[in-house]
C-alpha cells in the first residue's frame, strides 16, 4: 500500500512539473477544424444591404469548404490554409489579392504569411504586385528556400523561379477599390477615410486569414492582405510579420491577425496569445480576450484575430463592431458570422 501510495505521488509529481506545453502535447488532437478570417472593422447591418451581406456569407462558406474538403481527405493543416485563403485571394469582396486596396502611388501591393505548427517554420512576402495568390509564395518561401520573409522584385524572382501564376499588375484593380482610393488622396489628411470600405460603407481592416487543425494533430495558419488604402510606399503591416499577424505552434495555438497592423505589430499579438496559452493558465479565449480586447485598445489599435489549439477550440476576437469569419468541424455544418452579434 505505501508502494502504491507513494509511486502515485510520484506520478502526480511528475506529471504537475511538465511544462504546459508537454501537457498539451500530450492529450490526444481534436477533431479536423478550420477557422477563417475576412476583416475586421466596423461593420454594421445598416450599412450592408441584402444582397451583399449573402454574397460574404457565401464567399466565407466556400472558402471554409475548400479548405475543410483538403482535411476530410486527410489533407495537411499547410494545404488547408492555402485553400481556403485563396479562394478569398480570388474574391474582390476581400482586402487581399484581387479586392486588394491602393497604396498611395495608386499600386496594389501584397502582403502573405504562412506558419506550420509542427516545426514552426514560416514563410512571408511582403510588397509583392504580381503574384496572383500571395499566400502561396509565402508558402514557397517557407518550403523552397532558406529564408522566411522575401519582399518586393525579389520575391517576384523567386515567384517565377517556383512556376508560381504571375499576372500582370492590372489584374487587381477593381474600380470600387480604386475610386475609394481617389476619395482618400482628395482628404490626404483625413486618415479615417482610408479605412471606409467600399462595398460596405464603413470603416474596416481587410486581411484574410485562416488557421487549420488536420488529422495528425498540426497547426498551420496564414494571413493574406493588401494593406492600408493610401499606405506610404514600402509600408509593411502585421500581415507577413511571424509573431505578429500569424503564429503556429502545435504546444499553444494558432493564430491569425486583422486590423491596425502598426499596433499588432508592436504588440507581436500572434505570438503573445500563443505565449500565454503555452505558459500559463489561460484558456484559448482568455489569452485572447487578454490581448485584443484589453492590450491592443489600450495602445489605441483595434482589429481582431482567429485562433485554434490543437484540442480543437476555437476562438473569434475581435473589439469592432464585426469581423467577417467562420469554422468548420464537421462536413456541412460550417457557420459563417460578420456582426458582434
Amino acid at each position: 500500500m505505501r508502494f502504491f501510495l507513494l509511486f502515485s505521488l510520484l506520478a502526480i509529481a511528475a506529471a504537475c512539473s511538465k511544462k504546459p506545453d508537454e501537457r498539451v502535447a500530450d492529450r490526444p488532437a481534436g477533431p479536423i477544424t478550420l477557422v477563417i478570417h475576412g476583416g475586421a472593422g466596423t461593420i454594421k447591418r445598416e450599412n450592408m444591404t441584402p444582397e451583399r451581406e449573402q454574397a460574404y456569407h457565401a464567399a466565407l462558406q466556400q472558402a471554409l469548404d475548400s479548405g475543410y474538403t483538403v482535411l476530410e481527405r486527410g489533407g495537411k493543416s499547410l494545404d488547408a490554409v492555402i485553400a481556403a485563403i485563396k479562394v478569398m485571394e480570388n474574391s474582390p469582396l476581400f482586402n487581399a489579392g484581387k479586392g486588394a486596396v491602393f497604396n498611395s502611388e495608386g499600386k496594389n501591393e501584397l502582403d502573405a504569411s504562412i506558419m506550420d505548427g509542427s516545426n514552426l517554420m514560416a514563410g512571408a512576402v511582403a510588397g509583392v504586385t504580381t503574384i496572383k495568390n500571395p499566400i502561396t509564395a509565402a508558402y514557397a518561401v517557407m518550403t523552397k528556400s532558406e529564408h522566411v520573409m522575401m519582399i518586393g522584385d525579389g520575391a517576384e524572382k523567386f515567384a517565377r523561379e517556383q512556376n508560381l501564376e504571375i499576372v500582370d499588375p492590372s489584374y487587381f484593380f477593381d474600380s470600387l477599390r480604386y475610386k475609394q482610393w481617389l476619395k482618400t488622396k482628395e482628404a490626404e489628411a483625413d486618415r479615417e477615410a482610408a479605412l471606409i470600405d467600399p462595398y460596405t460603407k464603413d470603416k474596416k481592416f481587410g486581411t484574410v486569414g485562416a488557421v487549420a487543425l488536420d488529422q495528425y494533430g498540426n497547426i498551420a495558419a496564414g494571413t493574406s492582405t493588401g494593406g492600408m488604402t493610401n499606405k506610404k510606399y514600402g509600408r509593411v503591416g502585421d500581415a507577413p510579420i511571424i509573431g505578429a499577424g500569424t503564429y503556429a505552434d502545435n504546444a499553444s495555438c494558432g493564430v491569425s491577425a486583422t486590423g491596425w497592423g502598426e499596433f499588432f505589430i508592436r504588440l507581436a499579438v500572434a505570438h503573445d496569445i500563443a505565449s500565454l496559452v503555452k505558459y500559463t493558465d489561460l484558456s484559448l479565449q482568455e489569452a485572447a480576450d487578454s490581448v485584443v480586447m484589453k492590450k491592443v485598445p489600450r495602445l489605441g489599435g483595434d482589429g481582431g484575430i482567429i485562433a485554434l489549439d490543437r484540442l480543437g477550440n476555437i476562438s473569434m476576437t475581435f473589439n469592432t463592431a464585426g469581423m467577417y469569419r467562420g469554422y468548420i468541424q464537421k462536413k456541412g455544418e460550417g457557420k459563417t458570422f460578420i456582426y458582434k452579434d
